[in-house]
């Protein structure tokens, strides 16, 4: 006997819906996935301005008649950096509760960093030695320093790229000292990580999501693996590069590039720099997958 469980991650920029069968074994068959793109924090992270607060809500709606056309029996809806930092994030969980009867839980950054290392572990069986997970998201991005059996650091930080673009990306395209003021900040909000960093080395970078996404689908559009894939550091470099100069309106004539990502793809490239550099990165893996893939897992670990 089967059951269907779907799993939706309430993040920054998207809303991701993933629906599973799962058997009395535990054995998993993914059905069917969909995303929207809210942008929740196109008006700052602080607060949900109107009309993100209104996309939300038809993207719950949506979802919620997606849920009922495959039959699903439970569903987990999880918020994440911008319904836990903004002012009105509760008041978007009892919207979505009143419109839809869903009930979502807002999870701490701790609790994320976990979940998004229980996804990319079944993703990615291949962790003979430490890597270093980096799930860059709107309003936050986890870092975990894990192996296949154990987790030695791990921690969520507020440096997002919708948080990033809104503080640092103003002028188009990014200038100078914009990007030298990004570097400055990130070297001091990461120092965490850099000292995690000299107790628990590692060469190997794992990503999840958004950018990552973005960057296989350019430069590694064919997985051998399933669930995982190479990326070649000079490839990532060379995107930099070449995005840098762009203004927004060469961004969204770049067939490459998906709209909704244009805005915030410059300093996300730029934080992938600043990473590859401090860590010494020699290889990069995208992981398929991460939060709402670890959620179901733990789902699953839960159920036996």
């Amino acid at each position: 006997m089967t059951k269907k469980i779907a799993v939706i991650d309430l993040g920054t920029n998207t809303f991701n819906l993933l629906i599973a069968d799962i058997d009395d074994t535990g054995k998993v068959q993914m059905l069917h996935k969909d995303r929207r793109y809210v942008m929740l924090a196109e008006d700052g992270i602080e607060r949900i301005g109107a009309a993100a607060f209104q996309r939300g809500l038809d993207a719950m709606e949506d979802f919620r008649q997606i849920l009922a056309e495959h039959g699903v029996t439970k569903s987990i809806p999880f918020g994440t950096a911008a319904l836990r930092t903004a002012q009105n994030g509760a008041d978007f969980a009892a919207a979505v509760l009143q419109k839809t009867g869903m009930q979502i839980n807002i999870i701490s950054g701790d609790l994320e960093a976990e979940l998004i290392c229980k996804g990319v572990r079944n993703a990615y069986p291949h962790m003979e030695s430490t890597c270093l997970i980096m799930d860059i998201g709107g309003g936050s991005v986890e870092f975990i320093l894990c192996d296949a059996s154990k987790v030695f650091w791990a921690q969520s930080f507020p440096i997002g790229v919708a948080v990033l673009k809104n503080h640092f990306h103003h002028q188009d395209p990014m200038a100078e000292a914009e990007i030298n003021l990004l570097f400055e900040y990130l070297g001091q909000q990461l120092l965490p990580l850099k000292t995690a960093l000299k107790q628990f080395p590692t060469r190997h970078l794992i990503g999840a999501s958004g950018t990552f996404d973005v960057l296989e689908a350019i430069y590694a559009p064919h997985r051998e693996n399933q669930t995982y894939n190479v990326l070649q550091i000079a490839d990532i470099q060379h995107f930099t590069k070449r995005i840098l100069p762009t203004t927004m309106a060469e961004r969204l004539a770049d067939e490459t590039i998906p709209d909704n990502r244009c805005s915030m793809i410059v300093v996300a490239m730029l934080l992938m720099d600043f990473i590859l550099q401090i860590a010494d990165i020699q290889k990069v893996t995208v992981s398929g997958y991460a939060m709402k893939e670890g959620i179901l897992f733990d789902e699953i670990v839960k159920k036996n």
